[in-house]
């Protein structure tokens, strides 16, 4: 169970660089700051969450570790 709180770790690191790449001021409406902030942290948190299940499944499948 360790490993999947390093691959967490990991895939955090990932998603939160990748996401910083990314110019999402043209999809919100003005002044919703707040609503625009919290709709990046979930996007950010469901990525997390589907990238490091997607290769936790893998590496119990192939059984790698």
């Amino acid at each position: 169970m360790n490993f999947k709180y390093l691959l967490y770790l990991f895939v955090t690191v990932i998603v939160i660089w990748a996401m910083d790449s990314i110019n999402l001021n043209g999809f919100f409406k003005k002044n919703k700051i707040i609503q625009a902030r919290v709709l990046y942290f979930l996007f950010a948190l469901a990525l997390i969450y589907l990238i490091t299940n997607f290769l936790w499944d893998i590496t119990n499948t192939i059984e790698i570790f």
